[in-house]
């Protein structure tokens, strides 16, 4: 094996335990906020699932990364490995500054910044566009459909019905593509998903989250609260440890893509498919990353968002795990930071909107919407360096 692509091997399996470094607070920062289980505790455990997650769903993910961002053919090894440097800096630097970045959309910037340095701009994997077609007129129904539903439900319940349309408009169409993607309308793959769920996942997230929390309210309304603790803290812990499964599944995968990426570009696989030792190697470096855990982004994400009970986080964790499971089974990955951050929101904002602190979701939207650009900028003005010193010896 070239020592290249051993390197490089090495790389992916650190970044997917930076990934787990960073990533252990989506799983466990509803249950320790809850006090449902104690951090050591809730580490070791969703450390575990994380690594069971590959082998329990799909590993469509890694297909996505190896094939779907960067024309496998101009994937090269000194590409790849420039890629998983920028990636695992950006997310390490993130997690000692307590930021919830998403080391998903750190990956594929990156990947399409040093492909881009390697191949050109027609290396990248571009959306048909019938998906594109698809995707507006989907975005646009689902918009009308959502604003029209609570205008109405304002009007009737004489609030503010501007709110409502704006509102209800976000939510259709964010909802109105997987709707799309699940009635098998719509094949959405590549970079297009993984663009536009940046911003569906969140408010799905949300949404489901918010609406989740009114009805098991609504259920539970008479009960003591004594007896909800009961009742929920072991589901909320059942729901915790499967969302740490599809986490696994999801963000687990970068790391096999990547050195199934290495493998096929060095000719050491005859077509792209993935070895099961890849999907083991990766599973435990992403647990033992998790076991090792980001404390200060649990802390933002279980402490700072909203203050969450034992009903709200089985409710966040419960959504936000399902929200996951959906887009790991089609291929896309997401950043379950956003997925779960959505998720928390959304069952603040059921004791009213003061009861989140907006500023501090703020910041975190921002760190994801400028994600992808940075690593995309840094990874190619970095293999162009790299590239020349290469060149030079």
């Amino acid at each position: 094996m070239e020592p290249i692509i051993l390197f490089g091997i090495l790389l992916a399996l650190a970044l997917n335990f930076v990934n787990g470094l960073n990533d252990a607070s989506h799983s466990i920062a509803t249950v320790v906020a809850a006090k449902a289980l104690s951090p050591l505790k809730a580490t070791l455990l969703t450390g575990i699932c994380n690594m069971l997650g590959p082998f329990i769903f799909t590993t469509a993910v890694a297909y996505t990364i190896g094939t779907a961002i960067i024309a496998p053919s101009s994937l090269t090894p000194l590409s790849l490995v420039v890629a998983m440097l920028v990636s695992i800096v950006l997310v390490f630097v993130a997690t000692r500054s307590g930021i919830p970045i998403s080391s998903s959309h750190a990956l594929v910037g990156a990947i399409l910044g040093a492909g881009i340095g390697a191949s050109g701009v027609s290396a990248v994997v571009l959306p048909s566009l019938q998906s594109l077609d698809l995707v507006i007129v989907g975005g646009i129904a689902g918009a009308f459909t959502g604003a029209l539903g609570l205008i109405v439900l304002t009007v009737m319940l004489r609030g503010d019905w501007k709110l409502g349309a704006v509102i209800g408009a976000t939510c259709g169409a964010a909802i109105a593509i997987p709707v799309l993607m699940i009635t098998g309308m719509l094949q959405l793959t590549g970079i297009l998903g993984i663009v536009l769920f940046i911003f569906i996942s969140p408010v799905i997230g949300l949404t489901a989250a918010f609406l989740f929390d009114i009805l098991i309210s609504h259920l539970f309304g008479h009960s003591r609260q004594n007896r909800m603790r009961r009742i929920f803290q072991p589901l909320h812990v059942v729901a915790c440890l499967f969302q740490a499964a599809c986490h696994g599944a999801n963000d687990g995968q970068h790391a096999v893509g990547v050195i199934t990426a290495l493998l096929f570009s060095a000719g050491m696989l005859a077509a792209f498919d993935v070895p099961v030792w890849v999907v083991l190697l990766s599973a435990i470096a992403m647990g033992f990353g998790t076991c090792f855990g980001g404390w200060q982004v649990v802390d933002k994400m279980a402490k700072k968002i909203t203050k969450i009970r034992p009903y709200q986080g089985f409710c966040a964790a419960t959504t936000g795990s399902g929200v996951l499971a959906l887009v790991t089974v089609f291929g896309i990955p997401v950043s379950s930071t956003h997925v779960i951050s959505g998720a928390i929101v959304g069952v603040g904002a059921t004791r009213g909107k003061n009861a989140v602190q907006w500023n501090v979701f703020r910041e975190m939207m921002t760190a994801w919407v400028i994600t992808i650009p940075i690593a995309l900028t840094l990874s190619f003005f970095g293999y162009m360096v790299v590239e020349v010193i290469v060149g030079s010896l």
